[in-house]
């Protein structure tokens, strides 16, 4: 498999060694790098290039460093986009599937642009130094929705491995349980995902 690094017009193909052994360089101005990748896909040019012209729709509105992460898959009949933007510590995420791939990732990118512009106000105040560009957002200004927690709930995080917390999980009838990772000694999450597999969620420092 190869991983499509793009960073200011450039193109460089990576091997997973030469992927994490890889580390942005510090440049003036605007730096942007995206990874594409594909599961159950052959990533061809035309995809790749496809997903680079179009994430112009929500890296615009960015000025820091901006890092596109492209995940690329297929399931049975389904074609899945799922797109993950990094900027100032902000994550948006979005997944769209369709019988057509390239529709795929127009889906994805049309609601990460709704994201957009329904927490602009709240990015905004999250990202100092006018590094987001909230005057161009266009449309009527959406209500800002107010985030309130309704409970909180402490638990015991005992350490145990990805297999038990998964039996812990499904023997009390959650869809994701957080955990001590009795391996890494960290916090992590596993989670239903859907068609009936898991997932893991792990820290990134």
């Amino acid at each position: 498999m190869e991983y499509y690094i793009y960073q200011e017009r450039s193109i460089q193909i990576l091997s997973m060694d030469g992927l994490k052994n890889e580390a942005p360089r510090e440049r003036k101005g605007f730096f942007m790098a995206t990874i594409v990748r594909g599961k159950n896909l052959e990533i061809t040019p035309a995809l790749k290039d496809y997903v680079l012209k179009h994430e112009k729709k929500v890296t615009k509105y960015f000025e820091n460093e901006v890092n596109v992460q492209a995940l690329l898959s297929v399931e049975k009949d389904r074609k899945i986009a799922e797109i993950t933007l990094k900027v100032d510590g902000v994550v948006l995420r979005g997944v769209e599937a369709n019988e057509d791939m390239y529709a795929a990732i127009d889906l994805v990118y049309d609601k990460m642009i709704r994201q957009i512009h329904k927490y602009k106000t709240k990015i905004a105040r999250r990202m100092k130094g006018g590094s987001f560009h909230d005057a161009m957002v266009e449309g009527p200004a959406v209500p800002e929705e107010d985030f309130e927690i309704a409970r909180v709930k402490k638990f015991a995080a005992r350490p145990m491995d990805v297999e038990e917390a998964i039996l812990q999980m499904n023997l009390v009838g959650h869809d994701f349980f957080v955990f001590l990772n009795s391996e890494t000694e960290a916090i992590n999450v596993v989670y239903k995902r859907k068609h009936g597999k898991y997932g893991l969620i792990e820290p990134e420092y």
